[in-house]
């Protein structure tokens, strides 16, 4: 099994910044992709950006240009740099990892966006 505990969520103004950590601990051998994905109130789940483990990325349109998305294998962790924070970026962003073809997710923290 792999835990995912993520970190760095709280209350920032609209054009602030924050960044994500998750790190991954228990059998965290051969973990592929890794992501963060958010879910606002009243709505579904939604990918926010994901990374390989050589490092390629995906960005949803909303956050592409804003977000950073990025790795390190040796200490099984993956961070959010999400800059010019907007109030419809406020949701609880979870991390999630596959490892043999199954999907673990952290329990998620909340970021809320002010205006």
């Amino acid at each position: 099994q792999v835990q995912l505990a993520e970190s760095g969520g709280g209350l920032v103004q609209a054009g602030g910044s924050l960044r994500l950590s998750c790190v991954a601990s228990g059998i965290t051998s051969s973990i592929r992709d890794m992501a963060w994905y958010r879910q606002a109130p009243g709505k579904s789940r939604e990918l926010v950006a994901r990374i390989s483990r050589p490092g390629a990325t995906t960005y949803a349109d909303a956050v592409k240009g804003r977000f950073t998305i990025s790795r390190d294998n040796a200490e099984k962790t993956v961070y959010l740099q999400m800059n010019s924070l907007k109030p419809e970026d406020t949701a609880v962003y979870y991390c999630m990892c596959d490892r043999n073809m199954r999907s673990f997710w952290g329990q998620g923290t909340q970021v809320t966006v002010s205006s």
